[in-house]
């Protein structure tokens, strides 16, 4: 009887070693005692979480899914075009002379043409709009009056029949009140960290 007792403790003894040592992985963390339930207490880190208001159909949530990815992936654009577009005018009002600056657009044309074509030709259609409307948003000019300052009227008016084509038009401001509402809304809050990008 002895040996079973004295087998059967070394046996706990070496589980339980075994078992303590196997898992290291464990949590320390704060409980509440309820009667005899122990309840562990975690501190969660805070998530956003982001639902569309109303009844709406399948197909209405997904249209407004599609709007959140387009703006999320473009916005860091737009934000990028803003600034090299004010250090483009800045750069324009340093250079005396007409002849100079166009040199001078048609360098920087083609190192911007040869960085960013990539990630403009991975845009689709949609993001593509939404892209120019929040360029207009950020710089306060439509994408036909920057084209027309950078690049003269004749091109302006060349994309501009271009995008008419595809039933857009360049001349139409951002409107974040009326129709762009949407945008503006997701604009907002990317930029009060409601969305992380």
């Amino acid at each position: 009887m002895r040996k079973g007792l004295f087998l059967g403790t070394l046996l706990l003894l070496a589980f339980g070693r075994a078992f303590s040592q196997d898992t290291p992985n464990r949590i320390v963390c704060h409980a509440v005692i309820e009667g005899r339930d122990t309840i562990p207490v975690f501190e969660l880190k805070p998530y956003n979480v982001i639902a569309f208001r109303g009844n709406l159909s399948n197909k209405e949530i997904r249209r407004k899914t599609r709007l959140m990815n387009n703006v999320i992936k473009v916005y860091p654009y737009a934000r990028l075009a803003a600034v090299k577009l004010h250090e483009y005018d800045s750069l324009l009002l340093s250079i005396p002379n007409d002849e100079q600056r166009k040199k001078t657009m048609k360098q920087v044309e083609k190192a911007f043409v040869k960085q960013y074509t990539p990630i403009v030709e991975d845009l689709s259609f949609n993001q593509g709009i939404v892209l120019l409307k929040l360029i207009d948003r950020e710089t306060g000019k439509t994408t036909y009056r920057i084209v027309d300052e950078l690049r003269g009227k004749i091109t302006a008016f060349f994309y501009q029949s271009i995008a008419r084509l595809w039933h857009y038009n360049l001349k139409d401001n951002y409107d974040p009140n009326g129709r762009d509402a949407e945008i503006e809304s997701i604009v907002r809050m990317i930029e009060t960290g409601k969305i992380k990008i």
